[in-house]
């Protein structure tokens, strides 16, 4: 199998609903009500429910998985620039940038619902060959 290299690019998606939401809210352990307690929520400067910035970080994760070979993540730097509400479908993109040698790559990572980023960064994976074995 091939190994991700500088310009490759993939890209995932997740729609986002209450549900989704509450199911992260129970694997991750962050029960924040202004995730979870839409009146709470209400009250905040965001007027709702938000969902975890983790869980929109997380489509990154599912499009990272979606390059060429084995990838591993080694680091991730996130900026955080928008909520995501219910409703929303979170689209990552992300594009191999760099080779920092030996099997690293930088990748520059974005998470986007419409024509708005609500996450973007940088990480750094290991793009192993896999050999079937």
């Amino acid at each position: 199998m091939p190994v991700a290299t500088v310009g490759d690019r993939a890209g995932a998606e997740r729609a986002v609903t209450e549900e989704t939401i509450d199911r992260f809210a129970e694997v991750s352990g962050d029960e924040n009500p202004i995730h979870l307690d839409a009146e709470y929520a209400a009250e905040t400067t965001f007027g709702g429910r938000i969902a975890h910035g983790m869980l929109a970080a997380s489509v990154v994760s599912a499009a990272l998985a979606r390059l060429p070979g084995d990838i591993v993540y080694l680091s991730q730097d996130l900026s955080f620039e928008r909520p995501v509400r219910p409703g929303d479908t979170v689209v990552a993109e992300v594009a191999v940038v760099e080779s920092l040698g030996g099997d690293r790559l930088a990748v520059e990572t974005t998470a986007s619902v419409g024509d708005e980023t609500v996450v973007s960064g940088e990480a750094v994976v290991l793009s192993l060959a896999h050999d079937g074995a």
